[in-house]
């Protein structure tokens, strides 16, 4: 049984202001706009469309058999 790593949002967030900033010599309110934009992507990238789930990926085996929540009756990580 694999489990996808958890989704760390605020490790991934200071990852970009901090490229944006130093790399691309962007703004800090720029690079907070972008970082922005790539977390709720990315967040929603990792959430079940299955409308009975919604769910993190996370929260399935190998995101693509069964939820690990008790009361949730998702078969399947649908993308």
């Amino acid at each position: 049984m694999k489990l996808e790593k958890q989704f760390d949002p605020d490790f991934l967030y200071n990852h970009i202001v901090h490229y944006y900033i130093d790399k691309k010599k962007c703004t800090k309110e720029e690079a907070n706009k972008i970082a922005q934009k790539v977390i709720n992507r990315e967040y929603q990238r990792r959430i079940c469309k299955n409308p009975k789930c919604n769910h993190m990926s996370h929260d399935h085996i190998r995101n693509g058999d069964t939820c690990f929540m008790l009361d949730c009756s998702c078969t399947k990580f649908v993308k």
